[in-house]
């Protein structure tokens, strides 16, 4: 097959990246331009939605994004990515294997989230007050998701210290017009009416639910909630894998060497003699 065959232009279309000898633009910005004057966010919007953000956008896009790095070794991912830099793997491949369990149950919290935060805007549109929106769309999410509502309490922070700052963001960017502050009220809605079904115990955003707000008003689809969370967690994971390459270990598991699992199999047998 020839670069003349007709076929060869449309096997991949695309609106992302345009490309010749010599030239690069991604939706139609040429690469000379954007270096230097458009910062890694602002590129990640520009990427996922075809056009550049305002500067308050790409601010909240940037503060969601630094705000979910890391969450230490206690998290799944981040102590993946330990673990496989001790089996002498590279940085691409402990990264590899830490990004791959960012799935419904880590790592997944912040789509759902936005997708809860869709619905009960949508139960809105339809008449229905903030507060039966709440009610009825949370339902909904427990129904599909379990008791454990996303984007809501933390095992480990019993006020999640990065919530209330992103949410400041969101207000100060409402007030200037940059977004509408509708997911922010949509969000403390949902946390007022847990509190009410806990009988005034209160169940606090946690930055995943606080993320989902910025991406909601920013206007991601919920599935890309996750992807930009790989992104963001990427960069915690790749820290955590240079550094415990420079520590050294071999080997490492999940739990000291000298600790040993609880089994619960069958008690010691004998193998049944062959006949014959």
């Amino acid at each position: 097959m020839t670069v003349e065959d007709p076929r060869v232009p449309d096997w991949w279309r695309t609106s992302i990246i345009e490309m010749r000898p010599g030239m690069i633009r991604y939706s139609g910005y040429a690469i000379e331009d954007l270096i230097g004057r458009t910062s890694f966010a602002q590129m990640i919007w520009l990427m996922t939605r075809g056009e550049l953000p305002s500067e308050g956008q790409g601010r909240l896009l940037d503060a969601a994004l630094m705000s979910a790095v890391d969450h230490g070794p206690q998290a799944p991912s981040i102590a993946i990515a330990r673990m496989a830099a001790t089996c002498g793997v590279g940085l691409n491949n402990a990264m590899a294997s830490a990004v791959n369990v960012l799935g419904d149950v880590h790592g997944g919290a912040g789509e759902q989230a936005v997708a809860m935060y869709q619905d009960i805007a949508a139960r809105q549109d339809t008449g229905a007050s903030l507060a039966e929106a709440v009610r009825d769309g949370l339902d909904a999410a427990i129904a599909e998701h379990g008791k454990f509502v996303s984007g809501f309490g933390h095992r480990f922070h019993p006020v999640d210290p990065r919530a209330a700052p992103l949410l400041a963001l969101v207000d100060a960017a409402a007030s200037e017009g940059t977004v509408s502050g509708r997911f922010a009220n949509i969000a403390r809605g949902v946390e007022v009416e847990l509190a009410a079904r806990k009988n005034g115990r209160r169940i606090p955003m946690n930055i995943d639910g606080a993320t989902a707000v910025i991406y909601a008003e920013l206007g991601f689809p919920a599935p890309l909630a996750r992807g930009l969370f790989c992104l963001s967690r990427s960069v915690g994971i790749l820290s955590h894998a240079w550094e415990q390459t420079g520590q050294g270990g071999r080997n490492k598991g999940p739990i000291p060497r000298d600790y040993l699992w609880t089994y619960d199999g069958p008690a010691p047998r004998e193998v049944p003699r062959q006949e014959g």
